[in-house]
């Protein structure tokens, strides 16, 4: 064997023993980094959700949901909660669980909620609602920021029922709804009887509930006969209406 042929197969053993493993070493050192920066920006968008921050905090704003348990909520008209759960920062009901209210009651407020439904779903988010056994649901007390799926809804709706209007009663300026299945983000604010819904950054709706408008509205809706929208205070509500829907991020401040 040449000198030469030797030296070479000397030389390729050394890139084999030597190089190539550190070469894998570094594309292993590499992935792992970039792997461990993925689950850190993973951890931290999850930990942006169910959380205050310290402006927030200073601004008075109190979480209504804390992202792992269904503390401060019951089913209306009940004690305890059921049906509903705490899963994956969420609160969510998979249908015929039953609407749900806050323990404690609000008076002026600002509201912020996320939320995200199925095809064909139905729910909504209500305030100022009075919990007596007089009125036998939720629903017929207080004003709701209706959430439907507008486009795929089995029955036609009409302008004051879509997504973003104070159902029933009176219609939202626009759809603003994100695709079916993708978060949205709920603005309810109520100061002295007058109301805004805000979605996904925009207002979409405002009304008097103390005006002659909005009374003339109420009395061609289906709420013209019950004790609707009569109080300035009450506790806020979610509706199950027998669809899915998840909720995160509710967080509340009192205006009073």
């Amino acid at each position: 064997m040449s000198d030469c042929l030797i030296i070479f197969l000397y030389f390729m053993k050394w890139i084999k023993a030597v190089l190539l493993p550190q070469a894998f070493l570094g594309q292993a050192l590499l992935l792992t980094l970039a792997t461990a920066g993925f689950a850190g920006e993973k951890k931290e968008q999850s930990d942006r959700n169910n959380v205050l921050t310290k402006k927030e905090i200073r601004q008075g704003w109190v979480l209504l949901f804390d992202g792992k348990t269904t503390n401060g909520w019951h089913n209306y008209l009940k004690e305890g909660i059921s049906g509903w759960k705490a899963v994956n920062g969420e609160l969510i009901t998979e249908g015929k669980n039953g609407d749900i209210v806050t323990d404690t009651e609000v008076g002026n407020f600002e509201l912020t909620i996320d939320w995200k439904i199925r095809e064909k779903g139905n729910s909504g988010i209500f305030y100022y609602i009075v919990e007596d056994p007089q009125n036998k649901r939720m629903y017929e007390s207080g004003p709701e920021f209706q959430i439907i799926d507008n486009k795929n809804y089995p029955q036609k709706l009409t302008p004051n029922q879509v997504t973003g209007s104070a159902s029933d009663v009176l219609p939202p300026s626009g759809d603003l709804t994100k695709p079916i299945g993708e978060w949205n983000a709920t603005r309810i604010i109520v100061k002295n009887g007058k109301a805004e819904h805000w979605l996904n950054g925009t207002k979409i709706l405002s009304y008097d509930l103390d005006s002659a408008s909005w009374q003339e509205a109420v009395k061609n809706s289906k709420f013209a006969a019950l004790n609707y929208a009569k109080t300035r205070k009450g506790k806020i509500g979610l509706q199950d209406h027998g669809d899915f829907v998840a909720y995160r991020n509710i967080k509340l401040r009192r205006l009073d």
